[in-house]
């Protein structure tokens, strides 16, 4: 568990997955991709190390990526074969929002 801060780079254990936190509330969390915890960014990969099958969404780069909640959120800078999930919920792809029309 760790408290996530706007500015945060980290990867993923499992994959190649690597994101940037957006926005973070002031909480204690666990930040995994693929069923293993996210990792500092200079922090070295087990070999041989796989997302788990149920976990294998993968993650889209320039996407950004939000908690249920709407708590969180994190722009993925590196796609990898692993899902994003909080606390062991998955985040969602956040939607653009619709710009208003022009007359």
């Amino acid at each position: 568990m760790r408290s996530l801060k706007a500015g945060t780079r980290l990867k993923s254990a499992a994959c190649d997955t690597e994101v940037m936190v957006v926005r973070a509330v002031p909480a204690e969390v666990t930040l995994a991709c693929g069923g293993a915890e996210m990792t500092a960014m200079d922090a070295q990969r087990a070999a041989g190390a796989a997302p788990d099958a149920a976990l294998a969404g993968g993650t889209i780069v320039g996407k950004r990526y939000v908690d249920a909640a709407d708590r969180f959120e994190l722009l993925c800078t590196k796609a990898g074969k692993g899902t994003l999930t909080i606390d062991g919920q998955p985040l969602l792809v956040k939607q653009a929002k619709a710009l208003p029309s022009s007359d």
